[in-house]
């Protein structure tokens, strides 16, 4: 209608409310639809794969200790650096998000990420261990982008379940990299080396990186970043206003239930990532399994993503109908 703001799209693949901003009102898994669904789809997957180079070098690390003469406190030192690169760069880029939209964000930061990971195999001590894993870490931080683009997308009724969703076949990615990288890529390319492991672990973290640069291009290109388009064309047409990203960052961060928050995910993801840290070194070690053995066990526990986190976000959604937000908070 005249007067009315432009929109991108006229009519959805999938049922919408208006009153939310157009936003979906249901989930359909096998629609690659657009805009809703398929920034469902580019959202989880752009996180599986962010969680699989953030990880592609935790099954590697056994022959890498051996290979470069490190100390157990060194491979520990490299796992922590990792988690604080992405640590850093959460605090960023939420307010980012605001301002640039999930798409370009998500994006940018495997297009970013994918490079130190290609360069794993110069790593020559530990200090360049170091350097290198603290800036794959930044893949860790596709997870904001991947809950603030479902968030952009689908209605308070049901976006418990698909944030739920998305982050947690996204976090599959940390269970995948094990198997794919320690059980099948290793011992591939240690058979095309002749069985020199030194030249496999320095080559083969090559093949993730270009995945992650890849989906990265493809992400920017082909999603949206809400229902009625892309930020910068409604900004440009005044249908958006312009965010400040230091505004939104001042108040998410004076906000005192964010902090309640962040202690209660750091202690829950924080074992997540520990495992995935540590799991196939501990069975290497403890058990004297070999790489292929001890990473197709260890990716047992990210396979666990598949169904556990979209349980819980469903029943937020159940607890939110009958009892509100303070629904969402008794059940997490």
């Amino acid at each position: 209608m005249e007067g009315e703001p432009a929109k991108k799209y006229t009519e959805y693949p999938i049922d919408v409310d208006p009153e939310q901003d157009d936003k979906a009102t249901q989930l359909k898994l096998c629609s690659f639809g657009r805009p809703h669904m398929r920034a469902f789809h580019l959202s989880w997957w752009s996180f599986f794969i962010a969680f699989f180079i953030w990880f592609s070098i935790a099954p590697l690390l056994p022959v890498i200790k051996k290979d470069l003469g490190l100390s157990n406190q060194d491979i520990w030192t490299t796992n922590i650096v990792a988690v604080i690169g992405d640590i850093i760069m959460r605090f960023i880029l939420g307010a980012q998000c605001d301002k640039y939209g999930a798409r370009i964000i998500m994006g940018t930061v495997l297009i970013c990420a994918s490079i130190p990971t290609s360069l794993t195999g110069l790593a020559n001590n530990v200090r360049d261990l170091i350097l290198i894993r603290l800036f794959i870490g930044v893949a860790g931080s596709c997870f904001v982008a991947c809950q603030y683009w479902s968030t952009c997308m689908f209605t308070k009724e049901i976006v418990g379940t698909a944030n739920a969703l998305v982050g947690g076949w996204g976090n599959v990615g940390g269970g995948v990299t094990q198997i794919v990288m320690g059980t099948a890529l290793f011992p591939l390319f240690t058979y095309f080396y002749g069985g020199d492991q030194s030249k496999a672990w320095r080559t083969v973290c090559i093949v993730p990186a270009v995945v992650a640069f890849t989906t990265g291009l493809v992400v920017i290109k082909i999603g949206d970043d809400c229902p009625s388009g892309q930020y910068s064309k409604l900004k440009k047409t005044g249908q958006m206003p312009h965010v400040s990203a230091a505004a939104s960052f001042r108040q998410g961060a004076l906000d005192f239930n964010t902090w309640i928050l962040f202690i209660q995910y750091g202690c829950c993801f924080g074992v997540e990532l520990t495992m995935n840290n540590a799991a196939v070194s501990y069975f290497v070690e403890r058990f004297g399994l070999g790489i292929e053995s001890a990473s197709a066990i260890a990716s047992i526990f990210g396979f666990m993503n598949i169904f556990a986190r979209g349980i819980g976000g469903f029943m937020s959604d159940k607890f939110m109908v009958t009892h509100g937000m303070r629904g969402r908070i008794l059940w997490q």
